[in-house]
């Protein structure tokens, strides 16, 4: 992967830019919740994700840790049900990893979401295969060891991986095998935010 470096300025354009394509998908987001979980998924993150822009325009943070601990710790405060605090633990727990730097390297990012995951798959008992935001967040980010568009397509492909898939975990997992065939909503929020990345590194 190019040494591409990354400042607190490349992390807010990130966020935005998540908030831009999750508010364009946000019904689709919540079509995809409607059969399998509260049918709010869409509107949740597009609230999240648009408070998060307002807080970082407001006060724009100074390093990429900080913004990213600024992001999560808004979806927190912001989303309801369960996205807010996996949502915030992933950013907030990489922005962690990335202590006070004022820029990291595109392999400093990868190992950053990486704890970001571990910490989500803690806070839920969830793993990969479980139809999960893992099963789209994994397989990006170890596709970050290749390229910002590796790792778009990769979460991309995870995400639709899990319509066959059991859930195991989350409101999903009540409704027992009528889970099978209905795309993971988290999952696909999840590949939002690579292809929102993939988009502010070109």
């Amino acid at each position: 992967m190019s040494e591409t470096v990354l400042d607190a300025a490349f992390f807010v354009r990130w966020m935005t830019a998540a908030a831009a394509v999750i508010d364009r998908e946000a019904d689709r987001l919540t079509e995809l919740d409607s059969p399998i979980g509260d049918a709010d998924h869409g509107r949740n993150m597009q609230r999240g994700f648009a408070a998060v822009v307002t807080a970082l325009e407001a006060e724009p943070p100074a390093t990429p840790g900080a913004t990213l601990i600024a992001a999560g710790r808004k979806l927190i405060s912001s989303v309801g049900g369960a996205s807010g605090p996996l949502y915030g633990t992933l950013l907030r727990r990489a922005g962690k990893a990335f202590g006070e730097a004022p820029q990291v390297s595109a392999e400093e990012l990868r190992a950053g979401l990486a704890a970001g995951v571990d910490a989500v798959a803690q806070l839920g008992g969830s793993a990969p295969g479980d139809k999960t935001m893992l099963d789209a967040l994994v397989p990006g980010i170890e596709a970050l060891a290749t390229s910002f568009d590796a790792a778009a397509a990769a979460s991309e492909k995870g995400a639709l991986a899990t319509v066959p898939m059991l859930a195991r975990k989350g409101r999903a997992s009540y409704l027992g095998e009528r889970s099978i065939g209905h795309q993971d909503p988290g999952a696909t929020s999840s590949a939002l935010l690579f292809a929102a990345l993939a988009e502010v590194a070109k």
